[in-house]
């Protein structure tokens, strides 16, 4: 599933080549989660001002109103002038001046909807519960630990959640426990306030080298550009069961927290 750095660096792939293109066409494929709450007739002839992210939706600002995208499980995103005919998983298509802005999802559970406005109850009912932006300034390290302090359930579960923070993925959970020393059941609540600390910078560190690193492809994720990523091949734990810690050589672990996978470092991660 595309991730915070997987969407960041999708945007980075294509936001400034899109910045102020025309839209001229519209083409809706099968339905995806939900519809788009617009009709192609009220987007084309606008034009596609900026790109910009909140969590893992891409936000792309139109002369009115914007466009919601979602990835979904497996969906991605290419942009380029010159696309084959679409197959039968691309499912939205933009037309613009500058080039064909196509969303390809086979498992259909990502989204493109039109809201009036950020601020509007289209916009808000996916973006009003999530939590800090982890790679802007709005990162405070106390609105960080407040939030923690407010949750009692596993930390590696409060990180998938997306209500303190948004974007740790699985992936991603498991790698900055890692690095900042930290069991993944331990409750949030119970974090001390040097663990929230390191945890906070340890968030930033692996999502800031995830991003430089074009993301990770462990399946078919590709920039709009069709670019894979390679932050996985550093991985210090995720993927690595039985294999030795890169730090302490002990056999890295596996278990199951709310279905997911969670690997983890029993000797480095005691806090």
């Amino acid at each position: 599933m595309p991730e915070l750095p997987e969407v960041e660096v999708t945007r980075l792939s294509f936001a400034s080549a899109i910045a102020g293109a025309g839209v001229e066409s519209v083409r809706l494929g099968k339905p995806l989660r939900w519809p788009l709450g617009a009709t192609p007739a009220q987007l084309v002839g606008q034009h596609v001002r900026a790109v910009r992210r909140r969590g893992k939706y891409l936000l792309l600002d139109l002369d009115q109103g914007i466009l919601l995208m979602h990835l979904g499980m497996s969906g991605s995103l290419s942009f380029s002038k010159q696309q084959p005919a679409p197959g039968a998983h691309d499912h939205f298509d933009l037309q613009t001046s500058r080039g064909l802005l196509r969303l390809h999802d086979p498992r259909r559970f990502g989204a493109v909807v039109y809201a009036p406005s950020e601020d509007s109850p289209e916009a808000q009912k996916l973006l009003g519960k999530l939590g800090l932006e982890p790679l802007s300034a709005d990162f405070a390290l106390d609105a960080f630990r407040a939030g923690l302090k407010r949750r009692g359930s596993a930390i590696k579960q409060v990180l998938l959640g997306g209500q303190v923070v948004v974007g740790v993925g699985n992936i991603y959970a498991c790698e900055t426990l890692f690095l900042a020393g930290i069991r993944p059941t331990l409750k949030a609540s119970r974090i001390t306030k040097p663990g929230s600390i390191r945890l906070h910078a340890a968030i930033f560190d692996v999502l800031t080298r995830a991003v430089a690193k074009g993301g990770s492809s462990l399946r078919d994720f590709s920039n709009a550009k069709g670019e894979n990523g390679y932050f996985q091949l550093e991985a210090m734990v995720y993927g690595r069961e039985g294999l030795p810690c890169k730090v302490c050589a002990k056999p890295v672990r596996l278990m199951r927290q709310g279905q997911r996978s969670t690997y983890w470092c029993a000797h480095c991660q005691k806090a």
